[in-house]
C-alpha cells in the first residue's frame, strides 16, 4: 500500500467491511491526508493487503466514486478527484451523527448518556473549535 495512510478493517465491528474502509477513506480526503491525484492501489492489491474480498473494496471504491470523491480510468487507475465536493447541505454531518448513534445504541447507551457525552466531546474541543 505504498504512500496510503494505514487502513483498517475489524472483523469485530457491526459495519461491513466495505462500509468501514469507504468511511476511512472518505475521512482521509477529507483531512487532507489523501489530496487531489492521489493513486490509489488497485483493487486487488489492496483487497490482498487488507485481506478482504475484491467485491470489497470494488464496493468501497464505486460508492466513493459516485459521491464524486474517486476517478477511475481504465489504464490510468483510481485516483483521489482533484475537487472533492464538499456537503453543504449537512449531509456529512447527519452520516457522522447516524454513525454515532448506531454504535452507541450497539454499547447500549441511552439518549440521555449519548447527548452527555457529546456535550462532553463538544467541552474538550475535540475536533477543532468553532
Amino acid at each position: 500500500m505504498s504512500d496510503l495512510p494505514t487502513l483498517t478493517v475489524s472483523a469485530s465491528d457491526p459495519t461491513p467491511p466495505y462500509e468501514q474502509l469507504r468511511r476511512q477513506l472518505a475521512a482521509l480526503m477529507d483531512s487532507g491526508a489523501l489530496t487531489g491525484g492521489t493513486r490509489l492501489p488497485p483493487v486487488r492489491q489492496l483487497a490482498g493487503d487488507l485481506g478482504l474480498a475484491v467485491g470489497t473494496v470494488a464496493r468501497a471504491y464505486r460508492e466513493l466514486e459516485a459521491a464524486g470523491l474517486l476517478i477511475t480510468r481504465r489504464g490510468g487507475g483510481t485516483r483521489v478527484a482533484d475537487v472533492l465536493p464538499r456537503a453543504a447541505d449537512g449531509t456529512a454531518l447527519r452520516r457522522a451523527a447516524e454513525e454515532y448513534v448506531t454504535r452507541a445504541r450497539l454499547a447500549g447507551a441511552g439518549d440521555d448518556a449519548m447527548v452527555a457525552a457529546l456535550h462532553e466531546a463538544l467541552g474538550r474541543g475535540y475536533g477543532g473549535s468553532r
